[in-house]
Protein backbone atom coordinates (compact mmCIF):
# COMPACT_ATOMS: atom_id res chain seq x y z
CA UNK A 1 0.00 0.00 0.00
CA UNK A 2 1.10 3.12 -0.94
CA UNK A 3 2.15 5.72 1.94
CA UNK A 4 2.18 9.68 1.50
CA UNK A 5 3.22 12.02 4.59
CA UNK A 6 0.54 13.44 7.40
CA UNK A 7 0.23 17.27 6.64
CA UNK A 8 0.60 18.77 3.12
CA UNK A 9 3.71 21.32 4.65
CA UNK A 10 5.42 17.97 4.87
CA UNK A 11 4.89 15.94 1.47
CA UNK A 12 8.54 16.48 0.09
CA UNK A 13 10.56 15.80 3.59
CA UNK A 14 11.75 12.40 2.62
CA UNK A 15 13.01 11.82 6.33
CA UNK A 16 9.54 12.48 7.63
CA UNK A 17 8.57 9.73 10.02
CA UNK A 18 5.06 10.11 10.06
CA UNK A 19 3.09 8.65 7.41
CA UNK A 20 -0.28 7.74 5.91
CA UNK A 21 -1.48 5.49 3.54
CA UNK A 22 -2.66 7.18 0.47
CA UNK A 23 -6.65 7.43 -0.41
CA UNK A 24 -8.67 5.11 -2.12
CA UNK A 25 -11.98 5.94 -3.29
CA UNK A 26 -14.68 4.13 -5.16
CA UNK A 27 -17.95 5.38 -6.78
CA UNK A 28 -20.67 3.01 -6.09
CA UNK A 29 -24.63 2.86 -7.32
CA UNK A 30 -26.44 5.07 -10.07
CA UNK A 31 -29.09 8.03 -10.62
CA UNK A 32 -29.99 9.66 -6.89
CA UNK A 33 -28.53 6.23 -4.95
CA UNK A 34 -25.08 7.00 -6.29
CA UNK A 35 -22.17 6.81 -3.32
CA UNK A 36 -19.04 7.53 -3.03
CA UNK A 37 -16.90 4.76 -0.71
CA UNK A 38 -13.64 5.53 0.92
CA UNK A 39 -12.28 1.85 0.65
CA UNK A 40 -9.30 2.30 3.01
CA UNK A 41 -10.67 4.77 5.41
CA UNK A 42 -9.85 2.46 8.50
CA UNK A 43 -6.23 2.32 7.88
CA UNK A 44 -6.33 6.27 7.04
CA UNK A 45 -8.04 6.90 11.04
CA UNK A 46 -5.60 4.46 12.57
CA UNK A 47 -2.32 6.50 11.00
CA UNK A 48 -4.13 9.54 12.16
CA UNK A 49 -5.00 7.95 15.91
CA UNK A 50 -8.92 9.23 15.33
CA UNK A 51 -12.06 7.19 14.86
CA UNK A 52 -12.64 6.64 11.78
CA UNK A 53 -15.95 7.61 12.35
CA UNK A 54 -14.86 11.34 12.94
CA UNK A 55 -13.15 11.72 9.08
CA UNK A 56 -16.42 9.94 7.54
CA UNK A 57 -18.65 12.86 9.39
CA UNK A 58 -16.58 15.30 8.63
CA UNK A 59 -16.45 14.47 5.00
CA UNK A 60 -20.43 14.78 5.08
CA UNK A 61 -20.47 17.99 7.37
CA UNK A 62 -18.14 19.62 4.79
CA UNK A 63 -19.82 18.38 1.73
CA UNK A 64 -23.22 18.88 2.69
CA UNK A 65 -24.52 15.37 2.18
CA UNK A 66 -25.42 12.42 4.34
CA UNK A 67 -22.67 9.62 5.54
CA UNK A 68 -22.01 6.97 7.48
CA UNK A 69 -19.61 4.30 8.75
CA UNK A 70 -20.08 1.06 9.65
CA UNK A 71 -18.25 0.15 12.52
CA UNK A 72 -19.11 -3.80 11.80
CA UNK A 73 -17.79 -4.00 8.50
CA UNK A 74 -15.24 -1.12 8.18
CA UNK A 75 -17.42 0.46 5.91
CA UNK A 76 -17.35 4.45 5.09
CA UNK A 77 -19.88 5.87 2.84
CA UNK A 78 -20.51 9.63 1.82
CA UNK A 79 -23.42 10.19 -0.14
CA UNK A 80 -22.98 11.46 -3.86
CA UNK A 81 -20.11 11.12 -6.24
CA UNK A 82 -16.89 12.85 -5.10
CA UNK A 83 -13.50 12.57 -6.59
CA UNK A 84 -10.30 11.80 -5.00
CA UNK A 85 -8.82 14.76 -4.83
CA UNK A 86 -11.58 16.93 -3.66
CA UNK A 87 -11.57 14.32 -0.61
CA UNK A 88 -8.06 14.67 -0.06
CA UNK A 89 -8.13 17.99 0.35
CA UNK A 90 -10.81 17.77 2.65
CA UNK A 91 -8.56 15.16 4.85
CA UNK A 92 -5.96 17.70 5.00
CA UNK A 93 -8.17 20.40 6.39
CA UNK A 94 -9.28 17.73 9.21
CA UNK A 95 -5.68 16.48 9.95
CA UNK A 96 -4.84 20.64 10.82
CA UNK A 97 -8.02 20.80 12.82
CA UNK A 98 -8.01 18.05 14.63
CA UNK A 99 -4.66 15.70 14.54
CA UNK A 100 -1.80 18.39 14.23
CA UNK A 101 -0.20 20.05 17.36
CA UNK A 102 -0.96 24.05 16.98
CA UNK A 103 2.32 24.12 18.90
CA UNK A 104 4.76 22.13 16.89
CA UNK A 105 2.85 20.88 14.18
CA UNK A 106 3.12 16.95 15.03
CA UNK A 107 0.09 14.62 14.61
CA UNK A 108 1.00 12.89 18.38
CA UNK A 109 -2.14 14.76 19.60
CA UNK A 110 -5.26 12.97 21.52
CA UNK A 111 -8.60 14.85 22.06
CA UNK A 112 -9.62 15.46 25.44
CA UNK A 113 -12.72 16.68 26.30
CA UNK A 114 -12.74 19.29 29.08
CA UNK A 115 -15.51 19.08 32.28
CA UNK A 116 -16.69 22.43 30.81
CA UNK A 117 -17.86 20.59 27.09
CA UNK A 118 -14.57 22.29 25.46
CA UNK A 119 -11.81 19.99 22.90
CA UNK A 120 -8.50 20.38 23.37
CA UNK A 121 -5.48 18.24 22.16
CA UNK A 122 -2.69 16.93 24.13
CA UNK A 123 0.51 16.84 22.41
CA UNK A 124 2.64 13.85 23.27
CA UNK A 125 5.60 15.41 21.72
CA UNK A 126 6.23 18.93 23.21
CA UNK A 127 3.42 18.90 25.65
CA UNK A 128 1.20 22.20 24.41
CA UNK A 129 -2.63 21.93 24.58
CA UNK A 130 -4.36 23.10 21.78
CA UNK A 131 -7.93 24.21 21.51
CA UNK A 132 -10.38 23.65 19.25
CA UNK A 133 -12.77 26.08 17.52
CA UNK A 134 -16.21 24.98 18.69
CA UNK A 135 -17.68 26.40 16.38
CA UNK A 136 -17.04 24.03 13.45
CA UNK A 137 -19.75 21.37 12.90
CA UNK A 138 -17.87 18.14 13.92
CA UNK A 139 -16.88 19.66 17.35
CA UNK A 140 -21.10 18.01 18.40
CA UNK A 141 -20.39 14.87 16.80
CA UNK A 142 -17.34 14.60 19.01
CA UNK A 143 -19.15 16.14 22.28
CA UNK A 144 -21.78 13.00 21.56
CA UNK A 145 -19.38 10.26 20.69
CA UNK A 146 -16.04 10.90 22.91
CA UNK A 147 -13.09 8.88 22.02
CA UNK A 148 -11.89 6.22 24.36
CA UNK A 149 -9.50 7.53 26.76
CA UNK A 150 -5.92 5.77 26.75
CA UNK A 151 -6.09 3.65 30.16
CA UNK A 152 -2.26 5.31 31.27
CA UNK A 153 -3.65 9.13 31.75
CA UNK A 154 -6.71 7.16 33.64
CA UNK A 155 -4.63 5.00 35.87
CA UNK A 156 -1.77 7.66 36.69
CA UNK A 157 -5.07 10.25 37.53
CA UNK A 158 -6.69 7.49 39.64
CA UNK A 159 -3.21 6.62 41.57
CA UNK A 160 -2.85 10.51 42.18
CA UNK A 161 -5.99 10.43 43.69
CA UNK A 162 -5.57 7.31 46.43
CA UNK A 163 -1.73 8.56 46.72
CA UNK A 164 -3.76 11.85 48.29
CA UNK A 165 -6.48 10.02 50.07
CA UNK A 166 -3.85 7.91 51.69
CA UNK A 167 -2.02 10.67 52.48
CA UNK A 168 -4.79 12.51 54.56
CA UNK A 169 -5.94 9.22 56.42
CA UNK A 170 -2.51 8.39 57.51
CA UNK A 171 -2.25 12.36 58.76
CA UNK A 172 -5.30 12.04 60.50
CA UNK A 173 -4.22 8.63 62.36
CA UNK A 174 -0.60 10.16 63.18
CA UNK A 175 -2.72 13.33 64.68
CA UNK A 176 -4.94 11.21 66.67
CA UNK A 177 -2.24 9.03 67.91
CA UNK A 178 -0.57 12.35 69.41
CA UNK A 179 -3.42 13.19 70.96
CA UNK A 180 -4.22 10.03 73.02
CA UNK A 181 -0.20 9.78 74.03
CA UNK A 182 -0.64 13.35 75.58
CA UNK A 183 -3.33 12.81 77.32
CA UNK A 184 -2.07 9.70 78.77
CA UNK A 185 1.21 11.36 79.98
CA UNK A 186 -1.20 13.94 81.53
CA UNK A 187 -3.10 11.46 83.28
CA UNK A 188 0.31 9.68 84.64
CA UNK A 189 1.73 12.88 85.76
CA UNK A 190 -0.84 13.42 87.84
CA UNK A 191 -1.36 10.51 89.80
CA UNK A 192 2.49 10.47 90.30
CA UNK A 193 2.65 13.62 91.38
CA UNK A 194 -0.73 13.17 93.91
CA UNK A 195 1.03 9.78 95.22
CA UNK A 196 4.59 11.16 95.81
CA UNK A 197 2.96 14.76 98.09
CA UNK A 198 0.86 12.00 100.14
CA UNK A 199 4.21 9.87 100.07
CA UNK A 200 6.23 13.15 102.01
CA UNK A 201 3.79 14.26 104.12
CA UNK A 202 3.45 10.84 105.94
CA UNK A 203 7.26 10.77 105.81
CA UNK A 204 7.33 13.91 107.40
CA UNK A 205 4.71 13.34 110.71
CA UNK A 206 6.51 9.51 111.40
CA UNK A 207 10.19 11.24 111.29
CA UNK A 208 9.68 14.43 113.14
CA UNK A 209 12.08 13.77 115.93
CA UNK A 210 14.78 12.29 113.39
CA UNK A 211 14.73 15.89 111.12
CA UNK A 212 15.53 17.68 114.96
CA UNK A 213 18.41 15.50 115.33
CA UNK A 214 19.17 14.58 111.86
CA UNK A 215 19.08 17.61 109.91
CA UNK A 216 18.39 18.13 106.65
CA UNK A 217 20.56 15.71 105.42
CA UNK A 218 18.25 12.45 106.66
CA UNK A 219 15.27 15.17 105.23
CA UNK A 220 17.26 14.73 101.44
CA UNK A 221 17.75 11.30 102.16
CA UNK A 222 14.12 10.01 102.67
CA UNK A 223 13.04 12.14 100.15
CA UNK A 224 15.29 11.06 96.82
CA UNK A 225 13.88 7.28 96.57
CA UNK A 226 10.39 8.44 96.46
CA UNK A 227 11.54 10.62 93.72
CA UNK A 228 13.51 8.26 91.91
CA UNK A 229 10.45 5.79 91.97
CA UNK A 230 8.17 7.95 90.81
CA UNK A 231 10.54 8.61 87.67
CA UNK A 232 11.05 5.07 87.24
CA UNK A 233 6.92 4.94 87.03
CA UNK A 234 6.40 7.77 84.25
CA UNK A 235 9.14 5.56 82.64
CA UNK A 236 7.78 2.61 82.74
CA UNK A 237 4.16 4.16 81.92
CA UNK A 238 5.76 5.43 78.60
CA UNK A 239 6.92 2.30 77.64
CA UNK A 240 4.03 0.58 78.29
CA UNK A 241 1.95 2.86 76.06
CA UNK A 242 4.95 2.55 73.26
CA UNK A 243 4.42 -1.63 73.65
CA UNK A 244 0.44 -1.25 73.09
CA UNK A 245 0.90 0.23 69.85
CA UNK A 246 1.46 -1.98 66.81
CA UNK A 247 3.99 -0.48 64.28
CA UNK A 248 3.81 -1.70 60.34
CA UNK A 249 5.68 -0.64 57.23
CA UNK A 250 3.02 -0.64 54.49
CA UNK A 251 5.10 -2.52 51.59
CA UNK A 252 2.89 -1.90 48.75
CA UNK A 253 3.58 -0.42 45.16
CA UNK A 254 0.88 2.67 45.82
CA UNK A 255 2.90 3.19 49.64
CA UNK A 256 6.32 3.15 47.55
CA UNK A 257 5.22 5.27 45.32
CA UNK A 258 3.67 7.99 48.13
CA UNK A 259 6.81 7.73 49.77
CA UNK A 260 8.65 8.23 46.12
CA UNK A 261 6.76 11.55 45.69
CA UNK A 262 7.31 12.58 49.53
CA UNK A 263 10.77 12.66 49.10
CA UNK A 264 10.64 14.56 45.66
CA UNK A 265 8.44 17.20 47.42
CA UNK A 266 11.46 17.33 50.15
CA UNK A 267 14.09 17.24 47.59
CA UNK A 268 12.33 20.18 45.59
CA UNK A 269 12.34 22.13 48.78
CA UNK A 270 15.60 21.52 49.56
CA UNK A 271 16.80 22.71 45.96
CA UNK A 272 14.87 25.77 46.67
CA UNK A 273 16.49 26.70 50.03
CA UNK A 274 20.48 25.35 48.43
CA UNK A 275 20.13 28.13 45.40
CA UNK A 276 18.95 31.05 47.83
CA UNK A 277 21.69 30.40 49.88
CA UNK A 278 24.69 29.69 47.47
CA UNK A 279 23.09 33.38 45.79
CA UNK A 280 23.75 34.49 48.80
CA UNK A 281 26.88 33.55 48.99
CA UNK A 282 27.74 34.90 45.97
CA UNK A 283 26.91 38.38 46.72
CA UNK A 284 28.86 38.36 50.25
CA UNK A 285 31.87 37.39 48.68
CA UNK A 286 31.77 39.66 45.48
CA UNK A 287 35.13 41.40 44.94
CA UNK A 288 35.54 44.40 46.77
CA UNK A 289 36.41 46.30 42.93
CA UNK A 290 33.58 45.25 41.45
CA UNK A 291 31.23 47.02 44.36
CA UNK A 292 33.28 49.92 44.44
CA UNK A 293 33.11 50.14 40.07
CA UNK A 294 29.20 49.43 40.88
CA UNK A 295 29.01 52.53 43.46
CA UNK A 296 30.96 54.72 41.45
CA UNK A 297 28.39 53.70 38.61
CA UNK A 298 29.74 51.84 36.24
CA UNK A 299 28.47 51.26 32.68
CA UNK A 300 27.09 47.52 31.84
CA UNK A 301 28.45 45.25 30.21
CA UNK A 302 27.38 43.88 26.68
CA UNK A 303 25.82 40.72 28.08
CA UNK A 304 23.77 42.57 30.43
CA UNK A 305 22.73 45.18 27.62
CA UNK A 306 21.51 42.02 25.12
CA UNK A 307 20.24 40.05 28.17
CA UNK A 308 17.94 43.32 28.67
CA UNK A 309 17.22 43.96 25.74
CA UNK A 310 15.86 40.44 25.26
CA UNK A 311 13.51 40.15 28.15
CA UNK A 312 11.87 44.01 26.95
CA UNK A 313 11.09 42.04 23.61
CA UNK A 314 9.49 38.94 25.14
CA UNK A 315 7.38 41.28 27.14
CA UNK A 316 6.49 43.46 24.20
CA UNK A 317 5.31 40.16 22.50
CA UNK A 318 2.98 39.04 25.31
CA UNK A 319 1.62 42.46 25.63
CA UNK A 320 0.17 41.80 22.47
CA UNK A 321 -1.56 38.78 22.95
CA UNK A 322 0.94 36.75 21.49
CA UNK A 323 -0.28 32.84 21.05
CA UNK A 324 2.51 30.30 22.54
CA UNK A 325 2.63 28.80 19.06
CA UNK A 326 3.78 32.39 18.06
CA UNK A 327 6.26 32.94 21.48
CA UNK A 328 7.84 29.60 20.40
CA UNK A 329 8.72 30.87 17.07
CA UNK A 330 9.87 33.70 18.13
CA UNK A 331 12.08 32.46 21.17
CA UNK A 332 13.20 29.55 17.95
CA UNK A 333 14.77 32.78 16.40
CA UNK A 334 16.02 35.18 19.02
CA UNK A 335 19.43 35.98 19.32
CA UNK A 336 21.21 34.61 22.71
CA UNK A 337 22.44 31.17 23.87
CA UNK A 338 19.45 28.64 24.75
CA UNK A 339 20.07 29.22 28.60
CA UNK A 340 19.74 33.13 28.19
CA UNK A 341 16.69 32.71 26.07
CA UNK A 342 14.78 30.28 28.62
CA UNK A 343 15.86 32.80 31.82
CA UNK A 344 14.67 36.26 29.77
CA UNK A 345 11.12 34.09 28.98
CA UNK A 346 10.95 33.07 33.11
CA UNK A 347 12.05 36.77 33.74
CA UNK A 348 9.82 38.32 31.63
CA UNK A 349 6.80 36.04 32.69
CA UNK A 350 7.45 36.16 36.59
CA UNK A 351 9.76 38.96 37.08
CA UNK A 352 8.77 41.24 40.26
CA UNK A 353 5.55 38.74 41.19
CA UNK A 354 5.66 38.30 45.68
CA UNK A 355 2.64 36.19 46.97
CA UNK A 356 0.98 34.09 44.46
CA UNK A 357 4.26 33.10 42.21
CA UNK A 358 2.99 29.72 41.91
CA UNK A 359 -1.08 30.40 40.94
CA UNK A 360 0.54 32.79 37.95
CA UNK A 361 2.81 29.65 37.38
CA UNK A 362 -0.33 27.61 36.90
CA UNK A 363 -1.92 29.81 34.60
CA UNK A 364 1.17 30.61 32.29
CA UNK A 365 2.44 27.25 31.43
CA UNK A 366 1.42 26.98 28.27
CA UNK A 367 3.74 29.85 27.25
CA UNK A 368 6.27 27.44 29.78
CA UNK A 369 5.53 24.60 27.37
CA UNK A 370 6.16 26.34 24.33
CA UNK A 371 9.86 26.58 25.28
CA UNK A 372 10.31 23.28 26.66
CA UNK A 373 11.63 20.78 24.11
CA UNK A 374 13.35 17.61 25.74
CA UNK A 375 15.01 17.03 28.68
CA UNK A 376 17.82 19.27 27.60
CA UNK A 377 15.08 22.09 27.59
CA UNK A 378 13.91 21.20 31.15
CA UNK A 379 17.00 21.66 32.45
CA UNK A 380 17.24 25.15 30.77
CA UNK A 381 14.16 25.48 32.89
CA UNK A 382 15.23 24.08 36.19
CA UNK A 383 18.09 26.88 36.03
CA UNK A 384 16.18 29.31 35.10
CA UNK A 385 14.39 29.32 38.27
CA UNK A 386 17.69 28.64 40.26
CA UNK A 387 18.74 32.18 38.43
CA UNK A 388 14.87 33.53 39.43
CA UNK A 389 15.34 32.70 42.89
CA UNK A 390 18.28 35.24 43.24
CA UNK A 391 16.43 37.92 42.18
CA UNK A 392 12.92 37.37 43.44
CA UNK A 393 11.60 38.52 46.89
CA UNK A 394 11.37 36.40 50.16
CA UNK A 395 7.48 35.62 49.56
CA UNK A 396 7.98 33.96 46.02
CA UNK A 397 11.20 31.82 46.96
CA UNK A 398 8.68 30.37 49.50
CA UNK A 399 6.19 29.12 46.74
CA UNK A 400 9.04 27.76 44.28
CA UNK A 401 8.49 24.63 45.47
CA UNK A 402 5.08 24.42 45.09
CA UNK A 403 5.58 26.17 41.54
CA UNK A 404 7.83 23.16 40.60
CA UNK A 405 5.50 20.62 41.76
CA UNK A 406 2.90 22.54 39.18
CA UNK A 407 5.27 22.24 36.21
CA UNK A 408 6.08 18.36 37.60
CA UNK A 409 1.91 17.87 37.67
CA UNK A 410 1.81 19.26 33.67
CA UNK A 411 4.56 17.15 32.49
CA UNK A 412 7.29 19.88 32.14
CA UNK A 413 9.31 18.71 34.73
CA UNK A 414 10.75 15.16 34.87
CA UNK A 415 11.85 13.61 38.51
CA UNK A 416 15.12 12.63 36.72
CA UNK A 417 15.79 15.85 35.47
CA UNK A 418 14.98 17.31 38.80
CA UNK A 419 16.64 14.90 40.63
CA UNK A 420 19.73 15.40 38.65
CA UNK A 421 19.75 19.28 38.64
CA UNK A 422 19.67 18.78 42.57
CA UNK A 423 22.63 16.63 42.35
CA UNK A 424 24.72 18.78 39.74
CA UNK A 425 24.15 21.62 42.95
CA UNK A 426 24.50 19.98 45.75
CA UNK A 427 27.28 18.08 44.80
CA UNK A 428 28.42 15.12 47.51
CA UNK A 429 25.47 16.33 50.13
CA UNK A 430 23.07 14.73 47.86
CA UNK A 431 24.72 11.26 47.73
CA UNK A 432 24.49 11.22 51.82
CA UNK A 433 20.77 12.12 51.76
CA UNK A 434 20.03 9.09 49.35
CA UNK A 435 22.33 7.42 51.41
CA UNK A 436 21.03 7.71 54.70
CA UNK A 437 17.13 7.59 53.14
CA UNK A 438 17.99 4.04 51.68
CA UNK A 439 19.42 3.32 55.30
CA UNK A 440 15.58 4.84 56.75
Amino acid sequence: MALQNIGAANSDDAFYRYKMPKMITKIEGRGNGIKTNIVNMVEIAKALARPASYTTKYFGCELGAQSKFDEKTGTSLVNGAHDTAKLAGLLENFIKKYVQCYGCGNPETEIIITKTEMITMKCAACGFTSDVDMRDKLTTFILKNPPEQKKGSKDKKAMRRAEKERLKEGEAADEEMKKLKKDSRKKTGALSKDASSKAATGKKKANGSSKKANGSSDEDHSNSPAGSQNEDRNVADDDDDDDDVQWQTDTSLEAARQRIQEQLSAVTAEMVMLSTTEAEKEKKTAPKENGNKAAAGAKPTPEQNSYETLVSEIKSRLSKSSTPSQLQSFLGSAAGTPQEIMSALFEALFGGLGKGFAKEVGKKKNYLSAAVQDEGSQMLLLRAVESFCGKASGDAVKEVAIALKVLYDADLLEEEVIVQWYEEGSGGDSQNAESESEEE
